[in-house]
């Protein structure tokens, strides 16, 4: 059977298995925020396929992206981190996953969930857009402005509103899925 895909995973398994299982599906669990958000701020500067293809690498050695035990990050994790191969080795990112830790609980103090804080921002539900093809989408939205402001306001780095518009897409805050796509009626 021939179905259609999002044209920006075709011809990539691991790309295609992300964008059938994952991409754009609603997340609202507190933990894989934390993991797309730490992936995210990671990816940018590079292409996503550089991140999917280090991601298991990235769960080991960010201890499952357990973020109460990256906000304890010391220096000897850092050096480790600094020196592991399997990751995307900058020391900005590994002190702003670090950071964004912090202010995440900060975040989950002050909302009760980093969920409700981040879905409020589309009052709970996703946006549905109507893209023909992958070329039409945005890099950018007024949105991913106002939340890339106030995550900033709040303390987190490499949270620029790409980023954070792709944080939203990865966790279906919108849906920007082709609408010619097989997923897009289904997320």
């Amino acid at each position: 059977m021939n179905i259609h895909r999002c044209g920006w995973c075709e011809g990539d398994s691991l790309y295609e298995a992300y964008h059938d299982n994952e991409w754009g599906v609603p997340v609202k669990d507190d933990k894989t925020l934390f993991e797309f958000l730490v992936l995210e701020t990671f990816q940018a500067g590079l292409s996503w396929i550089t991140v999917l293809r280090k991601r298991e690498n990235f769960r080991k050695a960010f201890d499952l992206f357990n973020y109460q035990k990256i906000a304890a990050y010391n220096q000897t994790k850092i050096d480790e981190l600094l020196s592991n191969p399997g990751i995307i080795r900058n020391k900005l990112k590994v002190h702003a996953a670090i950071s964004n830790a912090q202010a995440f609980m900060e975040i989950q103090k002050e909302m009760g969930s980093f969920s409700a804080y981040i879905w409020g921002f589309v009052d709970g539900k996703p946006i549905r857009n109507s893209w023909a093809t992958h070329k039409d989408c945005p890099a950018t939205t007024p949105l991913s402005d106002q939340i890339s402001k106030d995550l900033k306001k709040r303390g987190f780095k490499f949270v620029g509103s790409t980023v954070i518009y792709a944080f939203m897409q990865a966790t279906g805050m919108v849906n920007d899925h082709e609408t010619g796509c097989f997923r897009y009626g289904q997320v």
